[in-house]
């Protein structure tokens, strides 16, 4: 049954269609009549012919392209990532001069134009597979035609030299822009930068230019065949304006001139136009070293929430203009158009993408889902900016495929709306408006919320506490305004403030700066007066301001969400320590963004991911940026457990747990870092046993807090380095081959130098080593064999004691079991000492006598019924009974070890509990000391009743 090709076109583009139908026909060669015979194929290219002028133009003036499609299969292929460029360069190597060569390009562009919009019109190919095949079309063009031109110059002037190495230079043309993220539009420009690498002149060649002269000219020729408009059209209109100092600038510049243009003269949007450069022609080294000389200036190490405000102006600059030009029906420019999803995606690149390497991709539908993935957009909203982001950009490209023009503006007559309806798939012109008003009302209120800066919209000239700061009243008055806000000690809260006005901060400020610091301060003033001791915690925060000035990047942060800033007053009010840490490494304010997550601490697991996460984009060669990397992650981990111990949702035992957890993933990649580093300048380090060569394992054992999972905001980290290197051949298999001996010793250096150097992020951890056998007059890290002969036969019985606490806690699994083994024996061989009780008293006395308060008050941990009693107490009842009672071997903490005290009767279930709740009522004290960085010495008597129970056991146990 036949049915009518024209049956589902609306009545006003009947005629028009059925007009280019019979051109079409009248054009076309018997060959192509027969290809187009199909009843569908027919009513589908009708359905074409009513949608775009530029389809059916083209299809009528040459439609042996309509051939060639279909016999080669094209038209009905997705795209071939590659294909397309191997057969540009084909055709252009035909090409015996310049005008041969743009007749070529614009022909090759004619062809494939045809086949893109007739795909999309279709409906045959997603947005991504159009924009794809637009970009790589481009791509083709550029390099094909780049080769031509590159190889004529160079037969008649001789090629520039690069200055390393000595190989020809090549002009590597930087595409900006759609055409670098692979967005390009149907009808748009292609924005491009000239660059080549350093280079010379050649010697002694005649008619050489100089760099700049050689690929200006080049850069010239690319331009002219592409851009130039003759009898076919043009291939490409390139826009150079993006290039540094625009159109005033240099045609081509050299690397060393790129770079140090924008490390003096960058501008904001530069930076955001760079998010999508990429490279298009040049070898491999010379794309690779352009992109790594950009990227400092594109993304910053640092959370840089300067860009919001960059952005914000940058649209309000086009919101200007848009109104002024009456634009609102711009799908590109307008109110919730295209460009407002770009703002929101690239907002966040420019802000976070110096930290995470996810966001460094340069498309908007590429780095859209990694938003969601790190928590900085949530679903729903990502949703709606891709399915508006799908409409949007195809409505574009239909706009423009209409007549091959670079349009952006909706159509006003009923015949171009009517067009672009159908080319939707929408019936009529209101429905279709009515789905786009849609999706421009989501992603205005999107783009509202993201960008709104709700402390610098809801500024307050007359804010009492703005003319305060800024000195428009006199000292009584400022004291009486300090009072009535709240203030406890306004004499105190006016000194400080007068502290950061005459002190170091207003000196770092620029004029931005100043601006945000003057808007701060006031707010900040008053959110302070809610908190207790408001003048005390005042100065806390004067001494984070004074840190930060010289960083409007924090400044922003803090204006731009509100947020950040209650949880910094917060944070300060309750923890001096916290305040420090802040003070000292403001990039913790970056922990604040989440308040959710600042209160929850992460799992073992969730740490060793959230760490790989943070080193995955650096070299792994880099150790300077590896250990600022996990001292920042030390930092912010450490943080969120303070920030749960305060809000009271953490338990005084699972505060050390997660310590302890962080301590121990951090040693694991120490350690990994620092074994990949030896293994790559030594080679493995292995051993011969009877005939067989093994590699030998190497293992960090914890001793101290530490070993016994009891770590503290600060604790330093006991450490014993072992390895299994034994019998013949102990050497590394290397190109540099040392002794084993050598090699351990260097990798112990490296770890504690790991720990402990002080870089710019601060320090990990203090280490002590002075558990190892014969102390520090020992060998740094000691074989298995060796640290047993020590154990069983020199060590003492204080050393037994530290031994109670001591577990695997970094390296070889396979050292565990031979350890552990070490610790039995060596454990069990205390139960037959007669004067073990003596010796364990004796040094107990001793510490209490050299570390215990010699003034007024109680030391947690020192004195007498303190902290160190209870340690005391359960490691002499483990080396005295682990011999006849094994499960006291199976754990290495003191509230576990208490508790198997009383299951195996040896120690009754009363004085155990008693134990235990003393032991963790220290620790809780203990650990709210350190965050108020005051001394673990308390001076009321709300612990004298534990105290005395804990002092009444060690005369029962240890003084009978």
């Amino acid at each position: 049954m036949q049915t009518d090709p024209w049956a589902d076109l609306p009545e006003i583009l009947l005629g028009l269609a059925r007009q280019r139908w019979e051109a079409f026909g009248a054009a076309s060669t018997p060959g192509t009549e027969r290809r187009v015979q199909g009843q569908a194929f027919q009513r589908g290219l009708c359905r074409l012919f009513a949608i775009s002028e530029f389809v059916a133009e083209l299809c009528i003036r040459s439609p042996h392209y309509v051939e060639d499609l279909l016999d080669s299969g094209d038209l009905l292929a997705d795209s071939w990532p590659g294909v397309l460029q191997e057969r540009v360069r084909g055709q252009l190597a035909d090409c015996p001069d310049e005008t041969a060569l743009k007749r070529t390009l614009r022909h090759i562009r004619q062809r494939e134009m045809l086949r893109i919009a007739w795909r999309d019109l279709a409906g045959w190919a997603a947005l991504e597979e159009t924009l794809t095949d637009l970009s790589d079309l481009a791509d083709a063009c550029i390099d094909g035609a780049l080769e031509q031109l590159a190889g004529w110059q160079s037969a008649d002037t001789p090629l520039p030299v690069c200055v390393n190495g000595g190989k020809p230079a090549q002009l590597v043309v930087l595409a900006m822009g759609k055409l670098g993220a692979h967005e390009l539009n149907f009808s748009s420009d292609i924005d491009l930068i000239f660059a080549y690498p350093e280079a010379r002149r050649p010697a002694r060649k005649k008619n050489a230019l100089s760099p700049e002269q050689y690929f200006t000219r080049l850069g010239q020729s690319l331009i002219h065949v592409l851009s130039d408009h003759d009898a076919d059209g043009f291939v490409f209109r390139v826009d150079m304006r993006l290039r540094p100092y625009g159109s005033a600038g240099a045609l081509a510049c050299s690397y060393e001139a790129l770079e140090e243009y924008y490390q003096s003269q960058g501008r904001e949007w530069e930076r955001y136009a760079m998010i999508k450069a990429r490279p298009v022609s040049g070898d491999a080294d010379s794309r690779h070293e352009l992109m790594e000389l950009l990227r400092p200036f594109v993304f910053r190490r640092y959370l840089d929430f300067q860009a919001f405000d960059a952005l914000r102006d940058l649209k309000r600059q086009i919101r200007k203009e848009v109104e002024r030009r009456d634009q609102q029906d711009n799908i590109k420019l307008g109110p919730g158009g295209i460009r407002e999803i770009e703002f929101i995606v690239q907002a966040f690149q420019l802000v976070h993408g110096g930290r995470e390497a996810q966001l460094r991709q340069r498309g908007v539908l590429d780095v859209l889902p990694m938003l969601v993935e790190l928590k900085l957009l949530p679903q729903q909203t990502a949703g709606q900016l891709v399915s508006a982001y799908h409409f949007l950009r195809r409505s574009e490209n239909h706009l423009q495929a209409l007549h091959d023009r670079q349009v952006h503006h909706l159509p006003e007559s009923d015949g171009e709306r009517a067009q672009l309806a159908l080319s939707m798939g929408y019936p009529d012109w209101k429905r279709y408006s009515a789905a786009l008003n849609g999706h421009r009302r989501r992603v205005e209120t999107h783009f509202e919320q993201v960008f709104d800066s709700p402390q610098h919209d809801s500024l307050d000239e007359d804010d009492p506490l703005r003319g305060l700061w800024l000195e428009e009243c006199d000292r009584k008055e400022a004291l009486r305004l300090l009072e009535d806000t709240g203030y406890d000690d306004p004499v105190e809260a006016l000194r400080w403030i007068e502290q950061l006005r005459r002190g170091t901060a207003p000196r770092y400020l620029g004029e931005q700066g100043r601006i945000r610091f003057d808007a701060l301060v006031p707010v900040i003033v008053a959110s302070v007066a809610h908190q207790p001791r408001p003048a005390e915690v005042l100065g806390r925060l004067v001494a984070v301001l004074e840190h930060i000035a010289g960083r409007t990047t924090y400044l922003a942060l803090l204006q731009e969400h509100p947020q950040v800033l209650s949880q910094l007053v917060r944070l300060c009010a309750a923890s001096a320590w916290i305040a420090d840490q802040i003070t000292r490494f403001p990039m913790l304010l970056d922990q604040l963004l989440d308040p959710a997550g600042l209160y929850a601490p992460l799992s073992r697991q969730a740490l060793v991911i959230e760490l790989e996460r943070r080193l995955s984009d650096i070299d792994e060669t880099d150790l300077e940026l590896q250990m600022d990397r996990l001292r920042q992650f030390h930092h912010a981990m450490v943080l969120r457990v303070a920030a749960a111990d305060i809000a009271g949702v953490a338990q005084v035992m699972v505060v050390s747990d997660e310590l302890t957890a962080i301590a121990e993933v951090v040693l694991e990649k120490v350690l990994s870092i620092a074994w990949s580093d030896m293994q790559r300048r030594y080679g493995e380090p292995c051993c011969r046993v009877g005939r067989k060569l093994r590699p030998v394992a190497f293992a960090v054992i914890g001793y101290g807090k530490l070993g016994g999972i009891e770590l503290g905001y600060g604790s330093d980290l006991d450490l014993v380095f072992l390895h299994d290197s034994t019998g013949s051949a102990q050497r590394t298999r290397g190109r540099k081959p040392v002794d084993n001996a050598v090699f351990f010793t260097r990798l112990g250096q490296r770890i504690i130098h790991m720990l402990e150097a002080f870089t710019a992020a601060g320090m990990l951890y203090e280490v002590d080593m002075r558990l190892r056998p014969s102390g520090n007059s020992g060998m740094l890290v000691s074989d298995i064999d060796a640290f047993a002969e020590y154990q069983l036969k020199e060590a003492w019985t204080w050393e037994h004691q530290a031994l109670v606490r001591a577990r695997l806690v970094a390296g070889a699994a396979s050292l565990e079991k031979p350890f552990l083994k070490v610790r039995s024996k060596a454990l069990a061989a205390c139960a037959d000492q007669e004067d073990l009780r003596e010796q364990v008293r004796d040094m107990r006395e001793r510490m209490r006598r050299e570390l215990g308060s010699r003034g007024p008050g109680f030391h947690l941990k020192q004195d007498s019924g303190g902290i160190v009693d209870i340690e005391f107490m359960v490691q002499y009842l483990v080396l005295r009974w682990s011999k006849a009672h094994p499960a006291l071997l199976g754990h290495t903490d003191t509230i576990s070890l208490l508790k198997v005290l009383a299951r195996e009767a040896l120690l009754k279930s009363a004085y155990a509990q008693i134990l235990i709740e003393a032991y963790q009522q220290y620790r809780s004290v203990v650990h709210r000391l350190t965050l108020a960085e005051a001394r673990p010495v308390i001076e009321d008597d709300r612990l004298d009743k534990p105290r005395n129970k804990v002092a009444k056991l060690w005369r029962e146990l240890m003084e009978r």
